[in-house]
């Protein structure tokens, strides 16, 4: 499997590994599969020096074959070892006499039938140990866009479709280096042009700021977003969008029109607290807005790694893998995108930082990551063929070889990393790093967040009225409380009024007051149980709302207008929230109601026990320290946790229904 690419002996490699590996490594139970990842990912880290790997049809074949023979490593080896003692003769050499390639396709170390598929593990184990074919954090996801199609199994002609696109991909990035476009924006030192957009006429990108709106290109760099306006005869001055400054940004997808009408969904939008006003851009497309919805996912990558850059104070070296790792991961993104016409997305998106933000528990990916980068080893090449021991506790900067391999060079001349060997990557013979291990622990969650995701998607309904409707139905008793409420602080009756004021300050004085929340949760954690006892794995009961009359034409646009699009916003948000309160309630989430319900006894408990003087005091401190440096990092985690639990519990089913007009008629005659 690599034998005549390493210029060894299948018995002098087997020696190697014996000596290097330890010894879990060398059970005879995965011996054979061990040793085939042995060779593979010395093989595969030789061939990758190539410039032009990706493009030579021996590679393409020859990784896939590797993969072939990981799903069956037993009658893998046996075939290896035959067919080495037949190719030993037929290598062919570069000029330095080094042989990379066996002379024949067709006379590789593993002969294969055209018809067979590679699975998911065979994938993700050999995949990684070629950083530019995949990344450790995505390949799951990278996989499953590539056999989207196909039924979970990846066939060659697919596989070879991807590299052929990748490799296009990445000569396209490599040639906007020496361009006079580039050459224009006066990039910084480590600055790389990753994307242009717009160079065609019939297919400009549009800045809109207020109600404005300028043709031109757009162009993402690993530090910054440019923007060319079109004027007589050329490109104006690029106006400046800096992704890697903490001026808290947000992007996100955005609608236009004329006018500043909110009408196609195609548009980015850019927030910065360095602008005056958002900034959005448009991506005019006939159908659909896959042009639209890959721009996004790449902006975001990009402004994701410089925030992780910027939090773990990476520099030099560590600071270009981090980059590295996302610019590969763009190329792999727009690789898909014009071979197979999609862009995965949240949770199954195939770029690296931004899967971190997504995913559950993805900070402690992060910081897997980071402790990853912190054990960089740029100074020696070790290679593991030489005799020595492999060190599993240093690896190298292998996305940022990738690049210099490709001539995308992000550092600066006297930083540039010179005669390093690949080893030691993120992929460990028989066993698996700690990123990995984070990634596993975090996609285990993924599933259940995922469709609470979907749950919530498919429960928001449209339209003003209709969501205020669906409000006013889930806070009817509430409403009537506040009614009362409001009726007693307006004092238009002084008697009741003053009756309150006394009650409650007496309770107050008396120290009753602690028992009101302890009561009430008690009251809320009961009633969540009792219901999913009654409910016994039920649906939830839909809630019933009675639709709104219909609007004639004229009104539904001006239901269009911006506010009142964004008063629908914050109405769909809220109706989210009280309908997965009503699926704790009604245990929807059976995992959530015994977590919520737990909590709430816990915190009666407290409650119960803790002077209301410690707790007023408890109440006061927490927000106001809050944001101190001591508590900042803490406080942050709780929150995520917080929001992460919440975001996989499914919202709780409505169904709109018309009202009845035999009813509404009896109650008008009566």
């Amino acid at each position: 499997m690599g034998f005549g690419v390493l210029l060894v002996q299948p018995e002098q490699l087997q020696r190697q590994f014996e000596s290097q590996m330890p010894e879990d490594v060398r059970q005879p139970s995965c011996y054979a599969r061990n040793l085939l990842e042995y060779c593979s990912y010395s093989a595969l880290h030789l061939m990758v020096q190539e410039p032009d790997h990706l493009s030579d049809k021996e590679f393409r074949r020859l990784s896939y074959d590797m993969m072939l023979a990981w799903e069956a490593p037993g009658d893998g080896c046996e075939t290896l070892s035959k067919e080495i003692s037949m190719q030993s003769k037929t290598i062919v050499e570069d000029e330095d006499g080094v042989s990379i390639f066996y002379s024949d396709s067709l006379n590789m170390a593993v002969q294969v039938d055209d018809k067979k598929t590679v699975g998911l593990e065979a994938f993700t184990r050999i995949a990684p140990a070629a950083p530019s074919i995949a990344d450790i954090m995505t390949v799951d996801n990278l996989f499953a866009a590539l056999t989207s199609s196909s039924g979970g199994q990846l066939h060659f002609l697919i596989y070879e479709k991807y590299l052929i696109a990748l490799d296009k991909v990445i000569r396209t990035a490599k040639s906007f280096g020496g361009s006079a476009m580039i050459s224009n924006l006066q990039l910084a030192a480590g600055e790389i042009a990753i994307e242009v957009d717009g160079t065609i006429p019939t297919q400009p990108v549009f800045q809109h700021i207020g109600i404005s709106a300028w043709p031109g290109r757009l162009i993402l760099t690993n530090r910054s977003l440019y923007f060319e306006s079109v004027g007589v005869g050329s490109f104006n001055k690029a106006t400046i969008y800096d992704l890697s400054s903490d001026s808290k940004q947000i992007v996100k997808r955005e609608c236009t029109g004329p006018l500043g009408a909110k009408l196609f969904d195609k548009a980015v939008s850019y927030k910065s607290m360095s602008l005056p006003e958002p900034v959005s851009m448009e991506f005019p497309e006939f159908k659909g807005h896959l042009r639209r919805d890959y721009w996004l996912a790449i902006i975001r990558e990009v402004l994701h790694v410089n925030q992780f850059i910027r939090k773990f104070s990476l520099k030099d070296v560590r600071e270009g893998e981090a980059l590295s790792r996302a610019i590969l991961g763009i190329f792999r993104c727009r690789a898909i995108r014009d071979a197979f016409h999609i862009v995965p997305a949240h949770f199954r998106t195939i770029l690296s930082f931004s899967l971190a933000e997504k995913l559950p528990k993805g900070d402690n990916i992060l910081e897997a990551l980071s402790g990853r980068l912190e054990m960089l080893n740029i100074e020696s090449g070790g290679s593991s063929l030489n005799g020595s021991k492999i060190n599993s506790t240093t690896i190298q900067p292998v996305s940022l070889l990738t690049l210099q391999k490709f001539g995308l060079i992000i550092m600066k001349e006297t930083e540039v990393i010179k005669d390093v060997k690949f080893s030691n990557g993120d992929v460990w013979v028989g066993d698996v790093n700690p990123l990995e291990l984070a990634l596993k622990q975090s996609k285990l969650d993924s599933s259940k967040a995922e469709e609470a995701h979907a749950s919530v998607t498919q429960m928001k309904v449209e339209g003003v009225d209709t969501n205020l409707a669906v409000m006013k139905e889930l806070l009817s008793p509430l409403m009537e409380v506040a009614t009362w409420i409001q009726l007693l602080a307006s004092w238009e009756s002084s008697v009741k009024s003053s009756i309150f004021l006394m009650i409650f300050c007496y309770a107050i004085f008396r120290d009753w007051f602690k028992y009101i929340l302890p009561y009430s949760f008690l009251f809320l954690a009961v009633l969540m149980l009792w219901h999913k006892h009654q409910a016994k794995g039920k649906p939830v009961e839909v809630l019933k709302v009675i639709q709104p009359p219909n609007r004639n034409p004229v009104e539904q646009l001006l239901v269009l207008q911006e506010v009142m699009g964004q008063l629908e916003t914050y109405i769909q948000a809220a109706n989210i929230i009280l309908l997965k309160l009503r699926a704790l309630l009604f245990s929807a989430f059976p995992q959530a109601t015994n977590t919520a319900a737990l909590f709430l006894i816990f915190m009666a408990v407290v409650l119960v026990f803790m002077p209301l003087k410690y707790l007023i005091m408890c109440l006061f401190l927490e927000p106001f320290t809050r944001e101190m440096p001591l508590r900042k990092e803490t406080s942050d985690k709780v929150v995520r946790r917080l929001k992460e639990w919440w975001i996989r519990i499914p919202a709780a089913p409505v169904e709109i229904i018309k009202p009845d007009e035999s009813k509404k008629r009896r109650q008008e005659k009566g």
